[in-house]
């Protein structure tokens, strides 16, 4: 059950990034969460969107394992969308914002290990 949940609060997590990135980009609220300027957000507009449908994808897989109804098969989907998480955010601390380490990995960290000993 704390596996499951943990999932699901990533999967809600990445869902709310989607929202940000994809609807939210050039308004006050995408602004602020990712301190851009207007100008700039204006300018990669299309591109955040395309980064936002990613993470849609991604939480779409873990509500997918989380709810699948044949349960070890379902973790197996879990793993492997929380590694995506992890790497991704691994990434973008690296090349973007160290910021993402912590919004990002570590949450997707924590849920797998709680699937993997589920």
């Amino acid at each position: 059950m704390v596996a499951a949940v943990l999932v699901t609060l990533v999967a809600l997590l990445h869902l709310y990034i989607m929202v940000l990135e994809m609807f939210l980009w050039a308004k006050p609220r995408g602004l602020k969460a990712f301190g851009l300027a207007p100008e700039f957000a204006q300018q990669t507009k299309v591109l955040a969107a395309n980064q936002g449908l990613y993470n849609g994808f991604l939480a779409a897989g873990l509500l997918w394992g989380v709810l699948h109804p044949a349960r070890e098969f379902g973790w197996q989907i879990c793993i492997f969308f929380l590694a995506c998480v992890a790497v991704a955010g691994i990434y973008g601390a690296a090349t973007s914002s160290r910021r993402i380490l912590f919004i990002q990995t570590v949450p997707a960290v924590i849920a797998l290990i709680a699937v993997i000993f589920a």
